[in-house]
């Protein structure tokens, strides 16, 4: 039995949680002012300023991530499996 996801469907079920949780936050925005104040109206009034740069710091690595993949291309998933085995014990 494979455990691993399909190719691409990682990459869209990390976007449509995401995506459930910031909103429209992860389009692009015209500013960086305006996606900052997105992200704090999705959040609850009394979170910390610990939790806000949690918050930016995941938007910011996702979409380095994306625009990576993008830019750089993918690694099949045949050859994810190959790589990550050699890391697992049966």
């Amino acid at each position: 039995m494979n455990e691993f996801a399909p190719p691409g469907q990682l990459r869209r079920s990390v976007l449509t949680l995401l995506n459930q949780f910031y909103g429209k936050l992860l389009a692009i925005m015209s500013t960086a002012k305006q996606e900052v104040e997105s992200l704090l109206s999705k959040l609850p009034d009394d979170c910390s300023l610990e939790d806000i740069q949690y918050h930016l710091y995941v938007i910011e690595k996702v979409r380095n991530g994306l625009e990576a993949a993008d830019s750089q291309g993918t690694v099949s998933q045949e050859e994810v499996e190959r790589r990550v085995g050699k890391w697992l014990t049966e």
